[in-house]
């Protein structure tokens, strides 16, 4: 027995094995390649053909775009300066960059519109971070008046009579909502538009004799490049949004009235193309309005496209509270939460995080179907460029301008989808 023993022992081990490295097969840039570009012969031969496709297109791109003039005054230098060689005119954008960004607007006043986008991010910033103190909404609250002054300009009356408009609307709803929730809801909407119509106007004539204070007005006819198809598509996505969310809770309504308008209006408008309501907006809506009215083209515009994009956020809205199991408002029965309440702290918060996909792709296609008003006379990035390219100087010239226009509207679209990836992330509740 001693000996067995003896022999048994001298076989185990005192000391664990130091780990060793895993094979290159299984780690690091080799293990990424093997599983997702030559995983199988498939697989292997697509990325094959790809990586040739990319080297050919490289091939025919690249020398053209490294033998770039961006110091000549016309198509003509660059062409001189080239001698016939191959290569890009980005001079155009260097001569007419501040064309294409802010259109007809003063040159003395491009702080303005500087000034209000530094401000919006700054506004947003509480918004889409939540680790932001949320004092700061207050600034989110008031920035829209604060950036239509400084892009517009005139009395700065003129924003806070508006402004006091829905102070008035918010008062009204506390006042009445001890009586009806839902008396509350329509009392505070009447009450903005009351004031606005009787009020605001002697309001503002009053505070502006009184304490005329202000920037010099700019007129709508100069807007244009960039800086309109931001005005536009950013209005358009924070207005779409919360008209959206009670356009889909009115559709899901037991109230027949209620609901069978909200359906109207959602299947209406998702059934009529966005340029025909921008036409409607040009062209049409002016036969609606008293004569003498004077309704600016940029803000009939604005409310057609965030009609248009409400009724589309509707649908995406609706599909995620309907993705949602019965047994959530179940739950909020059970708490003894009311409607309003239940769809605050349960429901929406659940829908929204669902619709978070849907959500951000309409407000990347808003903001790309801004460039549909060049066809109501308003210039775009895309009108500039015709405007460009009828100069003498830069007739001819295609490419340049067009890769350019396509690298900002690609900027501010993929970080829209960069912040929608990282949201999901965020608010991801399971554990797969």
């Amino acid at each position: 027995m001693s000996d067995t023993h003896a022999q048994t022992v001298a076989f185990v081990r005192n000391e664990m094995i130091a780990p060793s490295d895993p094979p290159l097969r299984e780690a690091g840039a080799v293990k990424w390649l093997r599983e997702n570009l030559f995983s199988g012969a498939l697989n292997t031969f697509l990325t094959v053909v790809s990586l040739l496709i990319v080297w050919y297109a490289l091939a025919a791109i690249g020398p053209w775009l490294l033998n770039s003039v961006w110091t000549a005054g016309s198509l003509a230098e660059c062409r001189a300066i080239l001698d016939g060689t191959s290569g890009a005119c980005f001079s155009v954008i260097t001569d007419r960059w501040h064309q294409l960004l802010f259109g007809f607007y003063p040159p003395q006043y491009y702080w303005r519109p500087v000034l209000a986008l530094a401000l919006l991010f700054a506004a947003l910033a509480p918004v889409l971070f939540t680790a932001l103190p949320r004092k700061l909404l207050l600034f989110t609250a008031i920035y829209p008046f604060v950036g239509y002054h400084l892009l517009w300009g005139g009395s700065v009356w003129f924003p806070v009579s508006v402004a006091l408009g829905f102070v008035t609307g918010y008062l009204v709803y506390l006042v009445v909502a001890r009586v009806s929730t839902l008396i509350a809801i329509f009392a505070a909407i009447l009450a903005p538009v009351f004031w606005w119509v009787f009020a605001a106007g002697a309001f503002d004539q009053a505070m502006t004799a009184t304490l005329p204070l202000g920037l010099e007005f700019i007129r709508s006819d100069r807007f244009g490049g960039f800086l309109i198809s931001l005005i536009i598509g950013i209005s358009g996505i924070s207005l779409s949004l919360p008209i959206g969310i009670l356009l889909a809770l009115g559709r899901q309504s037991d109230m027949v009235f209620l609901k069978s308008v909200c359906v109207i209006v959602i299947e209406f408008i998702r059934g009529v193309p966005l340029i025909t309501l921008l036409f409607t907006a040009s062209l049409l809506l002016n036969y609606f309005l008293p004569p003498g009215s004077a309704f600016d083209l940029i803000l009939r515009v604005i409310i057609m496209v965030t009609l248009f994009a409400s009724a589309y956020m509707a649908e995406v809205i609706r599909g995620g509270l309907a993705a949602l199991p019965k047994g959530q408002y179940e739950a909020a029965d059970a708490l003894g939460l009311n409607y309003w309440k239940a769809q605050r702290l349960i429901i929406m918060p659940q829908a929204l995080k669902i619709s978070i996909p849907g959500i951000v792709n309409t407000f990347i296609g808003l903001f790309k179907d801004t460039t549909l008003v060049v066809f109501i006379g308003l210039l775009d990035p895309i009108g500039l460029s015709n405007a460009i390219r009828a100069d003498t100087n830069w007739n001819g010239i295609y490419w340049e301008l067009f890769i350019f226009i396509a690298a900002l509207f690609f900027i501010f679209c993929f970080g829209m989808s960069r912040y929608s990836m990282y949201l999901e992330r965020k608010l991801k509740t399971d554990h797969k």
